[in-house]
């Protein structure tokens, strides 16, 4: 089947490897690097394909090695394209990590501009997806329904952008160390919440920051806050999206999912994080999103 526009994203969208290829997403990685006690380095790239490449990640998390990440640099947004223009592709809808968390949208819009001087007929529509991980996903999922819809491009983007408006967001994260490494809790806040299992609260802003929104003492109180904001922001049931996300974390996820289905109706899909955005949050993580009929809330 021929479609009107080409489909790419970066690999923070979280999307599994397979469902990738399956469905002719265009896919760039992003990389980390991690460290051991002992200083060995091991860099890797974001493509993992197998489930237990993402467990051994989080367990190397465990035993204390520390993970980086680096911004997908111009060199990489310009041989991406390059190659897909290269292929034949016209216009491009792509997809990037959020601008409230890494000027990478500005990038890619850079380097498609500079590869449309050699391939006038290219276009680029780079898309901030606001978020990151799943959220970016379901950005990626929508585009491609409507890339199977036979919609353009610009029709596509004009979707998306309003869709992302009304996704709700609930993470709840197991160890404020993560946290304090990134620079979103201080020091001190993060040694008495470890010690008292205080689990942080976070949610993408409508601009796309990453806020801690609020803090609770344990994950089952965290799952309690979750039922609560979906009860307020309650989920589309038609067409419904309520996706839940963990860091190695399957036992607690396949828990809030549960509890989701019975409070809502609605049986949520279930994956894992990759390594760009599980460095930030660390292994124990579990959070939810659902597109809802409200404007996305910052708390």
């Amino acid at each position: 089947m021929e479609y009107k526009f080409t489909l790419s994203t970066d690999s923070t969208c979280d999307l599994y490897a397979d469902f990738v290829r399956e469905n002719d997403i265009k896919f760039v990685s992003l990389t980390y690097t991690m460290e051991d006690k002992s200083g060995n380095i091991v860099s890797g790239l974001d493509n993992f394909t197998d489930y237990s490449q993402y467990v051994d990640f989080y367990n190397k998390l465990r035993a204390g090695w520390f993970s980086r990440t680096s911004m997908l640099n111009y060199e990489s947004h310009f041989s991406h394209f390059t190659r897909l223009a290269q292929q034949g592709a016209k216009d491009v809808v792509h997809f990037t990590i959020s601008s409230g968390l890494s000027p990478t949208v500005t990038v890619a819009e850079k380097a498609a501009a500079d590869v449309k001087k050699d391939y006038p007929d290219f276009n680029v529509y780079a898309v901030d997806s606001l978020s990151a991980t799943i959220g970016q996903g379901a950005l990626v999922r929508a585009a491609l329904r409507m890339r199977n819809e036979g919609k353009t491009a610009a029709e596509t983007v004009e979707y998306v952008k309003a869709m992302q408006r009304n996704i709700q967001y609930m993470i709840a994260v197991n160890d404020l160390y993560y946290l304090r490494k990134g620079g979103r809790v201080s020091s001190v806040a993060a040694v008495a919440g470890t010690m008292l299992g205080i689990k942080p609260i976070l949610s993408f802003t409508k601009d796309g920051k990453l806020n801690v929104i609020d803090k609770v003492r344990g994950m089952k109180r965290a799952f309690a806050y979750a039922l609560a904001k979906m009860e307020k922001f309650p989920p589309l049931t038609q067409n419904p999206l309520v996706w839940v996300v963990h860091t190695d974390a399957e036992g607690e996820a396949k828990e809030l999912a549960a509890l989701i289905e019975q409070q809502c109706g609605i049986k949520p899909d279930i994956s894992i994080m990759g390594p760009v955005i599980g460095s930030h949050v660390g292994p124990g993580a579990v959070a939810v999103l659902w597109k809802s009929g409200s404007e996305r809330n910052d708390g």
